[in-house]
């Protein structure tokens, strides 16, 4: 069992390491961030936009850059979104410490309805809470609401670019290697169409800081077969459709901006 607390944490954040310095805690990051958790995806941005690095986030055994990535003359916190619920727990944490206010996270995920396309997009508007990060966040309950802000925008952006999506509820866990059948049928028979490992915890952190956020997938792995169905989990896999998508979270971070 975790035990929620209400009290102030004991341990804070630093903040990233500025390029410049050891490190800068007067350093300003573009109030909007998008996070990206396919490394193929993040390098192909930074390949093809104007982009400046500013510092970057370590731990004990990687270091990650931190970008700001110009769209339409407006510049955007880019970073490489951490895989798993802590980790992006963290991202969050740290970048907000540094301005930041807005979250844009996509990623791909898991189907659990063999009828939505491969790299098409999914909207979760619910998560089943299977990890740990969120507990420590928020009281316990089964579920938690995703992207109460944003989403019809994002659907108008959807539709103006001709992108296929489903919106429904998402199930996070934080076993990958325990995605059983069992569960599979369980979280099914509850509504819910795709599998990740951040969704809930994306929520309950930002929820907590009182952030706003929205955070989407694209569709890979299909769970509803006989037999488990890779399709384009493989970051390389239909990679002509998947460099398609960074382009929604920057019209979506754009769209905000103007708010």
């Amino acid at each position: 069992m975790i035990k929620f607390s209400s009290d102030e944490s004991v341990t804070k954040s630093t903040g990233i390491k500025n390029i410049n310095k050891e490190k800068d805690c007067t350093l300003k990051l573009p109030h909007i961030a998008m996070g990206v958790f396919a490394y193929i995806l993040f390098n192909n941005i930074i390949e093809n936009y104007e982009s400046i690095k500013l510092g970057y986030m370590n731990c004990a055994n990687f270091e990650k850059g931190i970008y700001k990535v110009k769209y339409k003359d407006t510049y955007f916190t880019l970073f490489l979104a951490g895989v798993s619920a802590p980790h992006i727990a963290g991202d969050i944490e740290e970048l907000s410490f540094h301005g930041v206010d807005t979250f844009i996270i996509f990623g791909n995920c898991g189907v659990l309805d063999k009828n939505i396309e491969d790299c098409s997009i999914i909207i979760p508007n619910m998560a089943y809470r299977e990890e740990g990060t969120s507990y420590h966040y928020m009281k316990d309950s089964e579920t938690i609401e995703l992207n109460k802000e944003f989403k019809s925008l994002f659907k108008n952006i959807l539709k103006s670019n001709r992108f296929l999506y489903n919106e429904g509820a998402t199930w996070t866990t934080d076993a990958f290697y325990r995605e059983t059948r069992e569960k599979v049928n369980y979280y099914k028979n509850k509504g819910v169409i795709c599998v990740e490992m951040e969704g809930s915890a994306i929520g309950a952190v930002c929820d907590y800081k009182k952030l706003h956020y929205f955070t989407f997938y694209y569709a890979g792995d299909n769970l509803d077969s006989i037999t488990w169905d890779e399709r384009s989990l493989k970051q390389e896999a239909n990679f002509e459709n998947k460099v398609l998508v960074p382009k929604l979270a920057f019209e979506l971070a754009h769209e905000i901006d103007k708010m």
